[in-house]
């Protein structure tokens, strides 16, 4: 009973619902009506023939007409009386099965439905939460958001102003809460004054506005958003944002930052704790042929190696593993073991620097650009749209990238890396196919949108996929705790965990730790002590912190192992 009183109050709040209502009883009130006037005339044609009959039945023979039942136990014997039968007849077919029921389901039935639907949402967290991240937006960038912070269990809530979006999540078992973007109110049911982080999903104006009506009700609170002009970046900060994130520009800087280049034999890719972590491409060297055991990276320079990609496959790395002309090496350790592994591994042939060819020269692709300037990398910008193409620049091409005449005028057949980073995941995954089928032997890096189209681009033919949802939820994760996790391509992270009780006095040659969850421990922290790479023989003590690399997969199976 007391949900439906709920429900009854939400439905009768809203005034288009008290209208519908008071409509339904005008209609109701000119129904009975009609049944009035009809009896009335029933009796009168009645008495023409000499027939007379109690007002109780003159209803009754009403409603059956109506109704279409028609019993036939009273009829009329005059012609005036049999077409009053049929007037009778059409108007209740018109009503009782044409009008009526429309009215009933547009006017009522809807609306209490969707009254329902909003009753079951949440409009508000209960009154002790706190530390948890508010985010503002359903794009597929907040959903991931959502699901990082359940995976890492950090508390959170969606706030959605569509009750019918909100409805489809919280089906979804996503924490949600139904209320407008730019209320106060909305900030003090969802609890912001005691949130860890607010963040703020929408487009810049909204952002702006949803971050001046938080700093109404809170000004303490942490608050971020997302822009996409990076002139709205000082407005957001005025209008009180901590943080302010160029999602776009940090994947273009990314997906730039992962190719091969001429001038280093190893190439940085984060940094993480105080190491680093380095790609290093194994052809051309003396590496090639030899089993990891037998490269002794680890004596010679220090360096732990965390992997292996062998094309577009991520391998755990093991003694026996062989590492081949395609495969490039995962390094963790300092940047003075890196610039020793450089030295010391001369090439025999050195790779010789082609322009980088980039497919789409929207935010990520301009923003992959800029980065490989600040390099002094050569590149070359494949772009459709003329109003993005800058007038007099030799290094953007007008053109469809799917058309071959347009590629090769681009350099496709000259190029050693192709980005491809266009926001739409079906003409991505096109281009890679395309470039891989024209250029087998080059690397291809690719943006995606949509997390779920990450395996798609890999067997398209990418070497590497980064998506904007999982650069996303990274920078999140990471603010929220700082060097929890960092995310080298989509699915790979390094992240660390306090030693679990169950490997405390086990060292990491008998935890067999890569055996069970296919996660490498790189390195172990100890206060302000850094072992890079760790002694397999030292046995893990109780206040240690492990930092393990490993897909997201195998990082669920660590912490269902050691963590529970």
């Amino acid at each position: 009973m007391k949900v439906i009183f709920s429900q009854m109050a939400f439905f009768m709040a809203q005034q288009s619902n008290r209208r519908n209502v008071r409509f339904m009883l005008r209609f109701t009130l000119f129904m009975f009506g009609l049944f009035f006037l009809y009896s009335v005339l029933f009796h009168y044609i009645m008495e023409l023939e000499n027939r007379y009959y109690s007002p109780v039945t003159g209803l009754y023979w009403t409603l059956t007409v109506m109704s279409t039942l028609g019993f036939g136990d009273i009829t009329f014997s005059s012609d005036i009386g049999r077409i009053f039968s049929v007037v009778v007849l059409l108007s209740g077919v018109l009503l009782f099965m044409l009008v009526m029921p429309f009215t009933f389901i547009r006017y009522i039935y809807s609306p209490w439905l969707e009254a329902q639907s909003n009753a079951m949402t949440p409009r508000e967290l209960p009154k002790d939460t706190h530390g948890h991240v508010i985010i503002v937006g359903t794009d597929s960038n907040a959903l991931s958001i959502a699901l990082s912070c359940r995976h890492y269990d950090i508390p959170y809530a969606l706030l959605v102003a569509d009750s019918s979006k909100a409805l489809e999540l919280f089906d979804k078992r996503l924490g949600v809460v139904l209320g407008d973007l730019d209320s106060a109110l909305s900030y003090e049911a969802m609890r912001a004054d005691k949130a860890a982080l607010v963040l703020a999903l929408d487009d810049d104006m909204k952002n702006t506005n949803i971050a001046a009506t938080v700093r109404e009700y809170s000004s303490s609170v942490r608050l971020a958003a997302s822009v996409s002009n990076e002139e709205s970046a000082d407005i957001l900060t005025l209008a009180g944002c901590d943080r302010v994130f160029q999602f776009s520009k940090m994947l273009g800087e990314a997906l730039a930052g992962r190719i091969f280049t001429h001038n280093a034999e190893s190439n940085i890719i984060g940094r993480f704790e105080g190491f680093c972590i380095a790609e290093s491409p194994a052809h051309n060297t003396p590496l090639v042929g030899k089993s990891l055991l037998e490269s002794d990276l680890r004596g010679r320079f220090g360096l732990n190696v965390a992997g292996i990609w062998q094309g577009n496959r991520y391998m755990v790395a093991r003694s026996d593993t062989l590492i081949d002309e395609g495969s490039v090496l995962l390094l963790a350790g300092t940047a003075d073991m890196l610039e020793k592994y450089d030295r010391s591994l001369s090439r025999e042939c050195k790779i010789v620097q082609t322009p980088v060819l980039i497919l789409g020269g929207g935010r990520v692709g301009t923003a992959a650009a800029n980065a490989l300037a600040r390099r002094r990398v050569p590149f070359r910008i494949v772009e459709q749209k003329s109003a993005l193409v800058p007038v007099d620049d030799e290094r953007y091409i007008l053109g469809n990238a799917a058309d071959i005449a347009v590629l090769r005028s681009a350099g496709i057949d000259g190029t050693q890396t192709v980005l491809v980073t266009t926001h739409n995941d079906d003409l991505n995954i096109y281009l890679t196919i395309y470039c891989r089928k024209l250029r087998p032997d080059i690397q291809i890096i690719s943006r995606s949108t949509l997390e779920r189209n990450v395996p798609s681009l890999y067997s398209a033919g990418a070497n590497l996929v980064m998506s904007l949802a999982g650069m996303t939820s990274t920078a999140i994760i990471n603010l929220l705790k700082p060097g929890r996790v960092f995310m080298l391509t989509e699915g790979l992270n390094i992240f660390r965990v306090g030693a679990p009780a169950s490997l405390v006095g086990v060292n990491l040659i008998d935890s067999n730790i890569r055996g069970d969850t296919a996660c490498n421990v790189i390195a172990v922290r100890n206060g302000s002590r850094l072992a890079v790479p760790p002694n397999p023989q030292e046995r893990i003590r109780p206040d240690d912190e492990l930092i393990l690399i490993g897909a997201v997969e195998a990082e669920r199976r660590f912490m269902q192992k050691y963590c529970r």
